[in-house]
């Protein structure tokens, strides 16, 4: 390296040593402000209250050995992945082997977005050239130091909580980052605690999400008097968001719904639980007797076990009406193979004639299916005319409104709570725990409403909701009633004569 450039370097470095304390100074410094490649004309002022927050808590001495907890809830676009990428930035530039770790609601929201976002931001920082930018990881370029100067982008795992158990840099400085924190199991949270007994030690912990559950240690984080410092954001307080669009949306939802409450607003569900569906509206439906529904399509739901403990459950709804599939024994089955399962639906289908059937076509489901193929019945026609539609249903599949509903399981589950306002269900307790037992939030990004997966329940000991599920795939097609048949002239001599 020339003479001069040695010079410019160690100029930088001292420069940017200079902020070692003070986050705020850095970042005006660091970034190419109201240039073509950033255009605003600074950090927003939410951005800049949790900077402030880091410098007095840092250049105090009393408090620079303790750690900072930091949990900020919000409503969608404020510009959180931005903090998260400048202040990392800030930390790994003016610290030596300082180490960061940085995790997030799912794997998919840290590889596509959060990371991303970090990495853009030190591409940006006027020292760029320090650092090797990769995918799951951002180093030093010292071979010396590349072991303990970096930052980690890290998917949680239950099973696996090494990456957070073994985060200790006595005398240096630790960063642990939580992005989409109230979709991170408590267990992270609680191994993530341990690293804050390291001793002469700077120790910021930030957890940044939309406020999606009302439950788990983001939700006390926020409302708990605790040792974080807490901070909850409306989307239509920040700079450079579309107040045009966020005054729309909460026009059509309603101030004080929980989609815009967790969306905008940046407060957490108004409900006492995350519950999708209450008990008060199934015990409605538990005890209802309705009327009318007998010239109502008929649709079948089957779904299909994936474990051994779980069940395969054939379910049959007729307009406002749903009940098991025949007597309970003969629509509820453990342990039952895909052909002897596809034989018991085929013996339904025979004696309900119903005009639709939906089956479970994930996982094992999709060998039902094909054994109903097989044997003709992928397309009938009853003796009435009447033809039968065979439906293989994916949970996964796109909602018919992305915005409303995350998935197809989502949907339809959403379309049968509006159902239950005034249909009818076997009064049953197990039909009971199953619709009450799943709990839903909000897609980060879409605020789309997402249903709590099968896994995600067995998770916290509630069993698959299987009768539910085939109750629900009832509502995932559409059948049109059948037309009245016209009425032809009186014939002679009869009553109309």
């Amino acid at each position: 390296m020339k003479v001069g450039l040695v010079a410019e370097e160690l100029e930088l470095a001292q420069d940017i040593g200079s902020y070692s304390l003070d986050p705020v100074g850095f970042m005006r410094y660091a970034f190419p402000w109201e240039s073509e490649k950033l255009p605003a004309p600074g950090p927003r002022t939410w951005q800049n209250d949790i900077n402030e927050l880091v410098r007095g808590h840092f250049s105090n001495p009393d408090t620079r050995f303790q750690p900072l907890q930091i949990a900020v809830a919000s409503g969608h676009g404020i510009g959180k992945s931005a903090e998260i990428g400048m202040l990392i930035d800030w930390a790994m530039s003016t610290c030596e082997d300082c180490k960061v770790v940085v995790t997030a609601g799912t794997g998919t929201q840290l590889a596509t977005k959060t990371a991303p976002e970090v990495q853009k931001w030190f591409r940006l920082g006027v020292n760029t050239h320090w650092w090797d930018i990769n995918a799951t990881s951002i180093r030093v370029k010292d071979p010396n130091h590349q072991a303990g100067w970096r930052a980690d982008f890290i998917t949680w795992s239950v099973q696996k909580t090494e990456g957070f158990a073994g985060l200790h840099n006595q005398g240096k400085r630790i960063v642990i980052i939580f992005d989409e924190a109230s979709s991170i199991d408590d267990i992270i949270w609680e191994v993530a605690e341990g690293v804050l007994s390291d001793e002469n030690t700077e120790i910021i912990w930030i957890a940044f999400g939309n406020p999606t559950r009302n439950t788990g240690e983001f939700y006390k984080a926020i409302t708990g008097a605790n040792r974080w410092h807490k901070f909850q954001i409306d989307s239509r307080t920040v700079e450079g968001t579309n107040k045009t669009l966020l005054d729309a949306q909460i026009k059509e939802w309603g101030e004080d719904s929980d989609r815009a409450r967790v969306r905008i607003r940046g407060e957490f569900p108004r409900g006492g639980s995350t519950q999708f569906i209450s008990g008060e509206l199934v015990s409605g439906a538990r005890k209802r007797v309705v009327e009318g529904y007998k010239t109502m399509p008929v649709i079948l739901g089957v779904d299909v076990a994936r474990f051994g403990d779980n069940r395969s459950v054939i379910f049959k709804r007729q307009g406002r009406k749903a009940e098991f599939c025949g007597s309970k024994s003969q629509a509820v089955f453990y342990g039952m193979d895909t052909q002897v399962l596809g034989g018991r639906v085929q013996e339904a289908i025979d004696r309900e004639k119903p005009d639709a059937v939906v089956i479970d076509g994930d996982g094992i489901g999709g060998a039902v299916v094909d054994f109903l193929v097989a044997r003709g019945y992928g397309k009938r026609t009853w003796p009435d005319g009447r033809k039968m539609v065979l439906v293989e249903f994916h949970g996964g599949a796109a909602s018919s409104d992305p915005h409303k509903y995350f998935n197809k399981r989502a949907e339809v589950w959403g379309d049968g709570r509006d159902w239950l306002e005034g249909g009818q269900i076997p009064d049953d307790p197990e039909m009971d725990t199953d619709l009450t037992g799943p709990d839903y939030g909000y897609h980060p990004k879409t605020g789309a409403i997402m249903l709590e997966t099968k896994d995600e329940m067995r998770s916290r000991g509630v069993d698959s909701p299987d009768l539910g599920d085939a109750w629900a795939m009832t509502f995932g097609v559409k059948v049109s009633p059948p037309k009245p048949k016209p009425q032809g002239p009186p014939q002679r001599g009869s009553a109309w004569s």
